[in-house]
């Protein structure tokens, strides 16, 4: 960290000059990138900012407004403060419309009462700056080496936030494109008083660019993704003797202020976000590339098919080798997985290795006691992928049935339970559409694995799940990860929910959302909603002008209903 010109001013060099300060007082605590010495009155176009200016005034104009523009001038250019040496040029003050111009702009003006040298001034400045840069350039070195092992580890999002935010010092919060939380790290703060409200405090931090500082909010934010497509955002707030009591309130003091007047973050919690982003962004990468070293053959053909790691000829020769025959057959892909609103054990945890073992186990008796033929594999850490092989299409209903109900009884130890709804615990079976040809499986697993997800949470009374069974409710789920999905929500409804934030009494999203329930009948809507008709076509008008959609239009209000339940997914996986 730099020094401030309040730390300056302590120095003995500095100190010997009985330094007196005249105006901008409540600024002191800016930083002081740099020491200049001048006499000229144009050096500010000198100047780049940040610099702590040193002169006795000899050269500067005579005249009142000569010296209100010289103060001015280094105000625009955002020096950090000035310093005049009396008895050259001022005997006994600093002229008072040099008081007057720097105190309206909050630039300190300091008097130096006794005669000064000017070069130890500069000379232990520079060394406090030099050491400045050194240490900004040790804790770059371990920023780096830390990320570095992080990423070479395969650290899961979770450990590289607190990694993150222990190196910072300060709360760290990752979130998706739809301002859910994904991880954090409260810092030693208070976690439920940073994730209160989090969704609408987050969409009022908005920066330009991929890494910026919002100082309203105090909340340093950087975008998280790779290869061209992003998929969130990592937030730092950056502390200070402001921001220690509430997590949303104003920016810190301490930090420089750039001619703009706008705060800034110090460059190392800036590569800090940025690395820790990157270091996301490429475990992300790896856990969707990553491939198991040790996998079954039963494995690597699904996979082979699925990732069309080797020609389906191949594939297809080595499964009749392990006597499942792949060729005119009639193929099924089947997913099996537990439901989501059944306790489990924490994901990647021993117990969860187990449990997806004893699974697998249970799909691979049940295909061979219902008398069918097909390749089993895991095909992560949550599902259990069956290609079933079938020598007639004509089969595939009563095959499937079968399958389910062994598996049932295979998981249970009973004997098979009794039509209707399914027990207690049991697990999600879902089967894509039938293929003639090794060609098409992959389609056909494919298809499975998105009904299996996104029938997670659906009903009870289904004993396999189809496509036609979780209709676009279960599109939207198993998309609900999809950064463009995303993105289609925060452009569709983006605006809207924005306004919401900024105005919670009236919440417009409800309103949309009860006019689109109710099929775009107004008075049914209003009803539904509790507001009198004025009011509610009031609230209509509103939200045809926030997002620019003509509400009378099916095309667009189909546009916006998709949105809403795409959020609906997202926000309730």
């Amino acid at each position: 960290m730099f020094p401030t010109v309040r730390e300056v001013l302590a120095l003995e060099p500095v100190r010997v000059g009985a330094p007196r300060v005249v105006a901008g007082e409540a600024a002191l605590d800016r930083l002081v990138r740099w020491v200049h010495v001048a006499e000229v009155p144009d050096i500010a176009t000198l100047l780049g900012g940040g610099e702590l200016v040193l002169t006795t005034g000899i050269g500067l104009p005579a005249d009142d407004d000569g010296l209100r523009a010289f103060v001015t001038g280094l105000a625009d250019v955002g020096i950090s403060g000035l310093v005049i040496e009396l008895g050259r040029r001022y005997a006994a003050s600093v002229p008072r419309v040099m008081v007057v111009a720097a105190e309206r702009r909050g630039l300190p003006l300091v008097e130096l009462r006794r005669p000064t040298p000017f070069v130890p001034i500069t000379e232990a400045v520079h060394a406090l700056i030099v050491d400045a840069q050194l240490t900004e350039l040790r804790a770059s070195e371990q920023i780096h080496q830390r990320f570095t092992e992080l990423s070479v580890d395969g650290a899961e999002p979770a450990e590289v936030v607190r990694q993150a935010a222990e190196l910072a010092g300060c709360p760290m919060v990752l979130e998706n494109l739809s301002r859910q939380v994904l991880a954090y790290d409260a810092a030693g703060e208070s976690a439920g008083r940073l994730l209160d409200g989090w969704e609408r405090h987050s969409r009022r931090i908005r920066v330009d660019g991929r890494t910026g500082y919002h100082p309203d909010t105090g909340w340093l934010v950087t975008m998280v993704g790779a290869r061209g497509q992003d998929w969130g955002r990592l937030l730092l707030r950056w502390p200070g003797p402001d921001t220690s009591s509430a997590p949303h309130d104003m920016p810190p003091s301490g930090v420089a202020t750039p001619p703009s007047g706008q705060v800034t973050a110090p460059t190392r919690l800036v590569i800090l976000v940025e690395r820790a982003a990157s270091t996301l962004a490429l475990g992300r990468l790896i856990r969707r590339d990553a491939e198991g070293l040790e996998r079954q053959l039963h494995r690597n053909l699904l996979t082979a098919l699925l990732d069309h790691a080797r020609p389906v000829d191949e594939v297809a020769l080595r499964a009749r080798a392990l006597g499942v025959p792949l060729e005119r057959r009639w193929l099924v892909g089947v997913v099996v997985r537990h439901r989501a609103d059944q306790p489990g054990p924490e994901p990647g945890s021993e117990a969860a290795q187990v449990r997806l073992r004893d699974l697998s186990e249970a799909v691979s008796d049940a295909v061979r006691e219902a008398g069918l033929a097909g390749l089993v594999a895991a095909l992560d850490e949550q599902a259990v992928g069956v290609l079933l092989t079938l020598h007639d299409q004509q089969v595939e209903g009563a095959a499937l049935a079968a399958f389910a109900a062994t598996l049932d009884r295979v998981r249970l130890g009973a004997a098979p339970p009794p039509a209707g709804p399914a027990p207690a615990g049991a697990v999600i079976v879902a089967a894509g559409s039938g293929v003639a040809t090794a060609r098409e499986a992959r389609r056909s697993l494919i298809e499975a694995r998105q009904v299996a997800d996104a029938a997670r949470r659906g009903r009870w009374d289904v004993v396999v799940f189809r496509l036609p069974d979780v209709g676009l409710a279960g599109l939207l789920h198993l998309l609900r990860d999809e950064p463009r999905l995303q993105t289609f929500v925060e452009r569709e409804l983006g605006a809207l929910l924005s306004y919401d934030a900024e105005h919670p009494r009236d919440q417009l999203l409800d309103t949309l959302r009860a006019y689109l329930d109710h099929g775009r009948n107004k008075s049914a809507a209003a009803a539904a909603a509790h507001l009198s008709r004025p009011a509610f076509y009031d609230r209509l008008t509103r939200i045809a002008k926030i997002t620019g959609a003509n509400l009378d239009s099916v095309e667009a209000t189909l546009s916006l209903h998709v949105a809403l339940r795409a959020r609906d997914a997202i926000q309730n996986p």
